[in-house]
C-alpha cells in the first residue's frame, strides 16, 4: 500500500525518492559556492516549472508571458522593502494577491470571450510586454535605471529579513520546491484535478458534460499566477537588483517553461527532472567555455534550442515518462 502513495510509483520509486532528497538537503555539506548557486538555479526553475504546470501540464492553458507574475512579485516585495522597510514575507502578502488579481484579469479576457490557444498564448505575451514597458517607465521602483535592495554582510542567516548566505536560499528555495510538488499532487488527485484534465484533453466535451470551465480555467490561472509570485519575491532579495527588461523580458518566460517541457508537461516529476537537466547542463556548458577563453554568444540559448528540438523529435512525451518506463515506474498522469 505505502508503496502506491505516489502516482502509482512501486516501493523502489519511493525509495529512490527518499534518497534524492537526503541527497538534496546534505548537497551543501559538500558543494563549493558554484556549484550551490548552480542548484539554487535549478530548484528556482523546478518550482516555476511546477507553477507553470498547473496551467498548461493540467488545465491545458498555454502561458508564454509567466515573467509577469514573477516580475509582479519581485517588484512589489522589493519596492515596499525599499521604501517603507517592509519585510519580504510581509510583502508577499502584497504580491500575492498583485499576482493572483493580474491573473485573473488576463482569464477574464480570454476565457469570457472564449479565447484560446495561440490567441491566449500571444495574449499572455502582449500583457508581460505591457508590464515591462509600464515598469521601464515607472518612477517609483527606478525605472529603467534599476531597484536595488540595500546589502549588507551577515554572519548569521536571516530568514525573516531574506538576508543571509546563498545556502539560505537553497534550502528555502528546496523546501519551495518540494511543497509545490506535494500541493501539485494533492491538486491533480482532487475532484477539480480531473476537471483540469477533463477540460485540456476536451473542452467542449467537459463542457457538455457540465463542467464549469470558465470557472476551473480561472482558477488554475490564478494558482498558477500566485505560485510564481512566491518566486519572483526569492528572486528580489537573493539578487538584490532588478531591471524590467530582465525581469520581463519574453525570454525570461521561455526560460521558465522549458524544464517542465522537457521533463514532460503534466507530470509531477517532470519539471524537477527537466530543470536539473537542462540547467545543470547549460551552466557547465558556460562554465566550461569560460575556463577555455571561449566566448560564444547566445551558447545557453543554443544549446537550450538543440536540448527542445531533440526532445520532441525523441520523446515527444518528455523525458520523466521515459524515464519512469525504464525504471519500471508507472505515472498514470502524462
Amino acid at each position: 500500500m505505502i508503496g502506491r502513495l505516489i502516482d502509482g510509483v512501486p516501493a523502489r520509486g519511493l525509495i529512490l525518492l527518499g534518497l534524492l532528497m537526503v541527497a538534496a538537503l546534505v548537497a551543501p555539506l559538500f558543494a563549493s559556492d558554484y556549484i550551490l548557486t548552480v542548484l539554487i538555479l535549478i530548484f528556482y526553475f523546478a518550482y516555476i516549472g511546477q507553477a507553470w504546470n498547473i496551467m498548461m501540464g493540467f488545465a491545458g492553458q498555454l502561458s508564454l508571458g509567466h515573467a509577469l507574475y514573477v516580475g509582479l512579485g519581485a517588484y512589489t516585495a522589493a519596492s515596499l522593502y525599499v521604501h517603507f522597510g517592509i519585510g519580504p514575507w510581509l510583502g508577499l502578502l502584497v504580491a500575492v494577491p498583485i499576482a493572483v488579481a493580474a491573473g485573473a484579469f488576463i482569464g477574464f479576457l480570454a476565457f469570457r470571450f472564449r479565447v484560446g490557444g495561440v490567441y491566449f498564448a500571444i495574449l499572455t505575451i502582449a500583457v508581460a510586454e505591457f508590464a515591462r514597458v509600464g515598469f521601464d517607465h515607472l518612477s517609483w521602483t527606478a525605472g529603467s535605471s534599476g531597484l536595488f535592495l540595500p546589502v549588507k554582510q551577515y554572519a548569521t542567516n536571516d530568514l525573516w529579513s531574506l538576508r543571509g548566505r546563498p545556502v539560505m536560499f537553497y534550502y528555502l528555495l528546496l523546501a519551495a520546491t518540494a511543497l509545490a510538488f506535494v500541493g501539485c499532487r494533492a491538486l491533480l488527485k482532487s475532484r477539480m484535478g480531473y476537471f483540469w484534465l477533463a477540460i485540456r484533453e476536451d473542452e467542449e466535451a467537459a463542457r457538455s458534460a457540465g463542467i464549469d470551465t470558465f470557472r476551473y480555467k480561472m482558477i488554475a490561472v490564478m494558482i498558477s499566477a500566485g505560485m510564481t509570485s512566491f518566486a519572483g519575491v526569492v528572486y528580489a532579495f537573493y539578487y538584490n537588483n532588478l531591471f524590467p527588461e530582465q525581469v520581463f523580458h519574453i525570454s525570461r518566460s521561455i526560460e521558465m517553461i522549458l524544464a517542465p517541457i522537457v521533463g514532460g508537461i503534466g507530470t509531477l516529476f517532470g519539471p524537477v527532472l527537466g530543470a536539473f537537466l537542462l540547467t545543470g547542463m547549460a551552466e557547465t556548458l558556460t562554465g566550461t567555455l569560460a575556463a577555455l577563453g571561449v566566448d560564444i554568444p547566445g551558447a545557453k540559448q543554443v544549446f537550450y534550442g538543440i536540448c527542445l528540438l531533440a526532445v520532441i523529435v525523441a520523446l515527444p512525451d518528455g523525458v520523466w515518462p521515459w524515464v519512469a518506463r525504464r525504471l519500471g515506474l508507472t505515472e498514470r498522469n502524462k
